[in-house]
């Protein structure tokens, strides 16, 4: 059994632990499946500005973006 099964439904609004947990343990391997489909992969750095994030494609590119549901907003190259 998972810690997802585990939880009892009283528990349910606290969801974040257990998903910042398994983006750990799991997070890094699902980013190098991402880009080896030939996918970009989006995240921030702690340096990141508000309201940006990082996208990063399969050949290693890197763009400081805007994301918003039409169309990603280019900032900078990075």
């Amino acid at each position: 059994m998972n810690e997802m099964t585990r939880l009892a439904p009283a528990d349910a609004s606290d969801l974040w632990p257990v998903i910042e947990k398994g983006l750990a343990r799991d997070g890094e391997f699902a980013v190098r499946d991402h880009l080896a489909a030939g996918f970009p992969v989006y995240y921030s750095e702690s340096d990141t500005p508000a309201g940006l994030v990082v996208k990063e494609y399969p050949d290693g590119r890197r763009e400081l973006v805007r994301h918003n549901r039409n169309a990603d907003e280019v900032i900078r190259s990075l």
